[in-house]
């Protein structure tokens, strides 16, 4: 059984054509039931997030259900198959689990160590499940590869410090104040920028939160989600003594926060730290602010100074998690072989078995006046021939199997012998997904 992926993301296909070729949620059902269909598929798994769209499928013959699941793609979604397939790209075998541990784990995102691609790896093989196109090898490769993913996050800092800037605001104002839990935040501006790192905010505790906008009605909606109030922004200058922290992300071509505001805010919090944020640009913040007794003021320069160290921590730990990977990747693959090396070994000492016993009971009935005893010799000693003769074939396999190279072995035998294996069988139910 051949385990490959047919795919693309966001190294290899600009966006308008990772959302042509995505599937949503509503048609996964649609998408597998017709996988299914193709002859050479045993089991499949269809990923489609923002940033990547995977089939990963088990087949009995890997280079007909590359082909299929190519011309599947293409004919789904009403593509030419010679355009689309400049953006693919398709991994069998070692390479195939390979990736799929490192795409769980984070290794092959925009961002890496982000935290979103597992849960939505997990959602896929829900949908796979409850739509009844995976068994016994998706299983234990899906399951396989969310373990991985847990022990690199377990084992590795991959997902430790901040990579974007709104959480680097978080994570400063933690260094600043040793804990932000019961603080007071300030948002200058309801943009995107500040939406994020409102939530990062409150994520990690923070008591309230102020929003001031141009536009009030924006400012009141953004205080509504996280349950805090909306000041007018011509008066915001008057409430900076109720906050710890200021993220200031307007359109203002000027500053809009001087030194003299912010000295009169700390007089009237009898000189309490303040955190500023600046990521507009041009600047809200006069640079001079952070001459201030007791204020503290990061720009996005400082910030993305932050995220791109954090960024080189985060591929230093990579490299420890692509050695998790390899080492993970060794025992997959002993127990895939393990599915062929056992029932072949079964297979050849069968058929040996049937050819031993037809010579013994043609030699017998030649042979005239042969007592029980001597009966019983041929029959031990045609036993122990054949045990000899496959005693080597079977260790021989069986250590290739510890080192995930049988399967060359194993083609080797069944073509020799005219073997036909039976294959395990595997109970197809929902597992647990944590």
């Amino acid at each position: 059984m051949d385990i490959f992926v047919v795919g693309l993301s966001h190294k290899t296909a600009p966006v308008s054509i990772r959302e042509t070729v995505a599937f949503a949620p509503e048609h996964i059902g649609t998408a597998l039931a017709q996988l299914k269909q193709i002859p050479c598929i045993a089991e499949v798994v269809v990923v489609s997030t923002c940033n990547r769209v995977e089939i990963y499928a088990a087949a009995d013959h890997g280079a007909q259900g590359i082909e299929a699941v190519r011309d599947f793609i293409a004919h789904y979604h009403n593509l030419d198959a010679e355009q689309l397939d400049k953006h693919l790209y398709v991994y069998q075998g070692d390479a195939a689990v390979r990736h799929m541990f490192r795409v769980a784990a984070s290794l092959d995102s925009m961002v890496v160590g982000e935290p979103q691609i597992l849960g939505q790896i997990k959602d896929a093989y829900a949908y796979a499940v409850e739509h009844q196109s995976v068994g016994l090898i998706m299983n234990r490769f899906l399951h396989k590869a969310f373990s991985v993913a847990k022990r690199i996050r377990t084992e590795t800092n991959i997902a430790g410090n901040a990579v974007s800037v709104a959480f680097a605001a978080v994570e400063l104002a933690r260094k600043i104040f040793d804990s932000i839990e019961g603080k007071t935040v300030m948002l200058l501006g309801a943009g995107e920028m500040c939406e994020l790192a409102a939530r990062h905010f409150v994520n990690n505790g923070v008591k309230e939160v102020l929003v001031a906008n141009r536009t009030f009605s924006r400012a009141e909606t953004l205080a509504q989600e996280f349950c805090g109030r909306a000041v007018l922004f011509n008066n915001f200058a008057d409430h900076l003594h109720q906050v710890d922290i200021v993220l200031s992300s307007t359109g203002a071509t000027d500053f809009i926060i001087h030194p003299e505001e912010v000295q009169r805010a700390l007089r009237q919090r009898k000189q309490k730290p303040m955190f500023f944020i600046d990521i507009a640009v041009p600047r809200d913040i006069d640079p001079r602010v952070n001459n201030v007794g007791n204020v503290y003021l990061y720009d996005v320069d400082d910030l993305q100074g932050v995220v791109k160290a954090n960024m080189d921590e985060r591929q230093k730990e990579a490299i420890a998690a692509e050695a998790i990977v390899e080492q993970e990747l060794l025992q997959f693959n002993s127990w895939v072989n393990s599915l062929e090396v056992v029932p072949t070994i079964v297979a050849l000492r069968q058929k040996m078995e049937r050819m031993r016993r037809r010579e013994v009971e043609k030699t017998l009935s030649q042979i005239k006046n042969l007592d029980e005893q001597g009966r019983k010799a041929v029959e031990a000693m045609s036993q122990a021939l054949v045990n000899k003769m496959l005693h080597q074939p079977t260790a021989g396999l069986k250590k290739a199997q510890k080192d995930a190279a049988a399967r060359p072995y194993v083609d080797a035998l069944q073509e020799l012998f005219d073997l036909e294996p039976e294959a395990p069988q595997g109970e197809l139910k929902k597992m647990d997904l944590d």
